[in-house]
This record gives C-alpha cells, sequence and structure tokens, in this order.
C-alpha cells in the first residue's frame, strides 16, 4: 500500500463517507483514502429507537467495508499524530501518510471515565445509555422493570453532545411508555441537564415544555453528573448557583440513562489543528481550516456552531466538496454553510416533533407544516424513511 494521496480523509463514520463519495461523484479519478479503525458502521440515530423497544438494534450495524466507496482505499488504522507543516500524519501502527489535501472527520469522543463509577456499573443497575450500541437494548429492559412507586432519571452533560436532543427523546418515550402502562402518574420521571434550557430554539423550546407539562417530568437544570454508585443506585451532581458556586447534590434513582461527557477525540485536541478548547479549528462558513488551507474539517470534530447532527453533516458535505475542488483548480471557494441542523425529537411513539434550524437558532423548515407539533408522519421518517435514507443515499453522496 502506497503512502501518498491525493485526498486524505480521518474519519470512515457519516461524515468522511458521505464526503469521499460526493468527491468522487464529481471525479472519478481522485486518489483518496480513508483512515477508519473500526471494521464496523453504526448507523446511531436510531438508537434512541432501540432504547424504547421500537426498532432492532441488529439493523443499525453493517460492515464498514460495505459502505466505503468503491475506489476508495480503506486504511485500517487510527491517527496518532498530526504535522501539517509537513502535509503528514503518522499512524497508531507506525506508518506515515502524506497528503496533498486533508479532510477531517473522525466524530466525537465518549468519555464514559469521566463520571466517577459510570464505566463499572453501565449496561447494570438501572444505569443504561442510548450512546452505544452495546447498552442500548438495556436501555429498554430498564423501562420495562419500572415499577410505580419508582424515579427514572435522564441525564444530560454540559459538554456538547451528538444530538442535543437525544437525552430527551429516550425520556418522552419512556414517559410515553409508562402512561401507556397506566403508571405514569406513580412514577418520577426527571430530567437532569449541565445545560441551562430545555432547547436553544424557542419555538421548539416551547412545543418541548408542553411535553414536559403533559408528562409531569421534573427538569432540574445546571446539573451535571460526575459520579454514580450502581449497586446503592445513588447518582451524584455538580450544581452551579446563580452565583457559580458548584456544590453536590445526591439523587436516588431505579433507573437511570446516562448521556456521557463529550468532547473531540484525544488525537484531536492535543494536535496543531486544535482551538483552544479542543475541536478542530476551521472557518464556519466555508469549513477550511484556519490556519492550514489545505486541511477541511466536517461534522462532529469541528468548531462550528451548530448543532452535532448528522442533518449537519448532509448539508457541510457538498459545501466542503465544492470548496475543496474549486482550491483544487485555482479557484475561489464559492460554497457557504449556514449552520442548518436538524433534530428529529421524538415526542413518544408515534409522535416526532422535526426541529431543523441555522447558526440563528432561526427555524429553517422542509415541510409546509408547523413542525412544532408532534405528528405521526415524522415518525414515519426516522422510523424508516431516514434510516433508509442514509444507507443508500447519503453514505453514496447522491443527496
Amino acid at each position: 500500500m502506497k503512502n501518498h494521496y491525493f485526498i486524505l480523509i480521518i474519519g470512515g463514520g457519516n461524515a468522511g463517507v458521505s464526503v469521499a463519495a460526493k468527491l468522487l461523484l464529481k471525479r472519478k479519478s481522485l486518489d483518496i483514502a480513508i483512515i477508519e479503525p473500526s471494521t464496523v458502521h453504526y448507523y446511531q440515530p436510531a438508537w434512541t429507537l432501540v432504547g424504547g423497544g421500537a426498532y432492532d438494534i441488529q439493523k443499525t450495524v453493517r460492515p464498514e467495508k460495505t459502505v466505503l466507496p468503491k475506489g476508495v482505499i480503506w486504511i485500517q488504522d487510527r491517527v496518532e499524530t498530526f504535522l501539517p507543516e509537513q502535509h503528514q500524519v503518522k499512524t497508531a501502527s507506525g506508518e506515515t501518510y502524506t497528503y496533498d489535501w486533508l479532510i477531517v472527520a473522525p466524530g466525537i469522543q465518549l468519555n464514559w471515565n469521566q463520571v466517577e463509577g459510570l464505566p463499572e456499573t453501565i449496561g447494570k443497575n438501572g444505569v443504561c445509555s442510548n450512546y452505544a450500541f452495546d447498552y442500548a437494548p438495556y436501555t429498554y429492559t430498564c423501562l420495562q422493570q419500572i415499577k410505580p412507586g419508582q424515579r427514572a432519571i435522564f441525564t444530560s452533560p454540559s459538554t456538547p453532545v451528538k444530538c442535543g436532543g437525544a437525552p430527551q427523546k429516550i425520556m418522552y418515550l419512556a414517559a410515553d411508555y409508562f402512561q401507556r402502562k397506566g403508571i405514569l402518574d406513580q412514577v418520577e420521571v426527571a430530567f437532569y441537564s449541565g445545560g441551562t434550557k430545555i432547547f436553544g430554539v424557542p419555538k421548539y423550546a416551547e412545543a418541548l415544555q408542553k411535553l414536559v407539562d403533559h408528562y409531569h417530568i421534573h427538569l432540574h437544570f445546571y446539573h451535571d453528573l460526575i459520579r454514580i454508585d450502581g449497586e446503592n443506585r445513588i447518582a451524584t451532581f455538580r450544581v452551579h448557583d446563580p452565583n457559580g458556586q458548584p456544590h453536590e447534590v445526591q439523587q436516588v434513582f431505579d433507573m437511570i440513562h446516562v448521556v456521557p461527557p463529550q468532547s473531540a477525540p484525544d488525537f484531536i485536541r492535543n494536535s496543531p489543528l486544535a482551538d483552544a478548547q479542543g475541536w478542530v479549528d476551521v472557518d464556519p462558513y466555508t469549513l477550511q481550516h484556519v490556519r492550514y488551507p489545505e486541511i477541511f474539517g466536517i461534522g462532529d470534530v469541528t468548531n462550528t456552531p451548530n448543532a452535532k447532527t448528522g442533518a449537519a453533516v448532509r448539508k457541510q458535505a457538498p459545501v466542503l466538496v465544492e470548496n475543496l475542488l474549486a482550491l483544487v483548480d485555482g479557484k475561489p471557494m464559492p460554497a457557504r454553510y449556514n449552520g442548518y441542523s436538524s433534530c428529529p425529537i421524538v415526542a413518544g411513539y408515534g409522535k416526532l416533533i422535526l426541529a431543523e434550524f441555522d447558526y440563528e437558532n432561526r427555524p429553517m423548515e422542509t415541510f409546509p407544516f408547523n413542525q412544532a407539533k408532534p405528528r405521526w408522519s415524522m415518525w414515519i421518517l426516522k422510523k424508516y424513511i431516514l434510516p433508509w435514507l442514509y444507507w443508500h443515499k447519503i453514505l453514496k453522496g447522491t443527496i
């Protein structure tokens, strides 16, 4: 295998694969390699439905080799070091690869170990999470085991997370599940968030508050989960008072759905590509790196101030491709990304709010009706249409 490629892509997830596919559709002779260590590829948005018992986990995974575009070289390795001045990356196997153009798309890192006790108890003792393939099915087990008089807690960290609405989606599914069993009025459902509000876009925040009121959910903001004792079922939160002073609060639970703190991957945070917070430092409109013009970033790993979702990647990918190819041709970059993101928020079984918005938190709705209203049609979109589009269109670069 050779060690120089015209375009080198770091990451074989949604962003890396869809960009490679779009590039090859534009110019099939391009010399492209993807560095990706994983042998499997996941459709992660369906894990919320898995946790609610409404989707088969096995339908969310495929071999990585089956989703890579024909003509792309797959380097099954892990990047450890960037040397952008030399146009080089070094990998865990000791190899050095060089490039003319670099696209950085390794996604986001889940920091399970930043919650003390979480790695030891996740997947048992009523501690569940839809943020991992191995744990999502246990969430539904926990829902089924909840009895009248018990407490179900749902957490969200103060860090950025992939799909910012996901911590709430499973909560609304759970509340609907308890309601359908006739025990909702006897179960305490509580949301403990490190954030400051339920949602950043006022139109959708208002709709979500109606759901919270309907399901009688207890909201607690400024609460970051820092420790969990699974055997004794005690969760400890760091809380910041109005003056910014921290103190700790403990809460007993019967089930707790944990969203782990998240960050850029360590090999990104410790690289010359990172900004002060560790994310790949790109122009938010062109996606070109602010210091290294031959480098682009896309997806969850960048510091673009949009929600970290697959929908954002779908709008970023054509912008990146158009701008990179323009630079290859010696022309100015013509395309701009407006911060579009989408969050299909499950409101219960058969009900979904489709939130779509831009950098300014302005709604950018696709359909000619009020998408803040929970609808069965949008549930069908999430459960059936979007997964099909992902495997057959998005990863193939055709939409």
